[in-house]
């Protein structure tokens, strides 16, 4: 059995490790960026009819000015981050599990809607939805130890983020036996070449991600 490696910032890669375990899979948490908050202020209110919420992320490190925006209904994408915000006090409006871009192909022309995250984000397709977004963390990278690294040979990667496959191309130059497996097209497009095997999920979730590395984990060496 090949062993996965998981990426993603904390607590996000605990979180699939645990889902992982579920499925027998052996994995390594190797985080290559930890996540900070940014100091952000709050717009008006009354310019924009709900949020719109793509990382549970935005929940954990918004701070007080997220929560002065409660009053306004939370279109959100993933499971994860419907909970963080129902926990959070927010009223959740609808939650897309196939991505951003269905999510927002579902809702009402014209609709304003506030996009607090990351730093570091691919704009969705607007769909015909008014869309400002506004920046309230950032994702830091991280010097994985020297250890892990060299443990590599032989995994299988996970990627969450186009992000996260950038800075292990930029890290790993011995790639014949690593396959990858990313959450998207996206996640996937940066890369590069080299790699034993490149996967990328049927749908843009944890869920549908951690299957796919299933069966490479799983899979015979050939």
């Amino acid at each position: 059995m090949k062993r996965l490696v998981l990426t993603r910032p904390e607590p996000g890669a605990s979180d699939s490790a645990i889902k992982a375990a579920a499925l027998g899979i052996e994995t390594l948490i190797m985080p290559l960026f930890e996540i900070e908050r940014v100091s952000w202020h709050a717009p008006d209110e009354n310019a924009f009819d709900a949020l719109l919420m793509t990382s549970a992320n935005t929940v954990r490190h918004g701070g007080p000015d997220l929560h002065r925006l409660r009053r306004l209904a939370v279109h959100v994408v993933g499971a994860t981050t419907a909970e963080a915000a129902r926990l959070a006090g927010f009223s959740v409006a609808s939650v897309g599990g196939a991505g951003v871009d269905v999510l927002l192909a579902g809702l009402p022309r014209g609709i304003r809607l506030l996009h607090p995250g990351g730093e570091d984000r691919t704009p969705p397709q607007a769909h015909g939805a008014h869309i400002t977004p506004i920046i309230v963390y950032r994702a830091a990278p991280l010097a994985p130890d020297p250890a892990a690294l060299a443990s590599l040979a032989g995994t299988v990667i996970a990627l969450h983020s186009r992000r996260a496959g950038q800075r292990l191309a930029s890290l790993v130059a011995d790639r014949a036996t690593i396959s990858l497996v990313a959450l998207s097209p996206d996640a996937a497009a940066d890369t590069g070449p080299g790699w034993h095997h490149l996967a990328i999920a049927a749908r843009p979730t944890d869920t549908a991600l951690l299957a796919l590395a299933a069966e490479l984990c799983l899979e015979s060496d050939q």
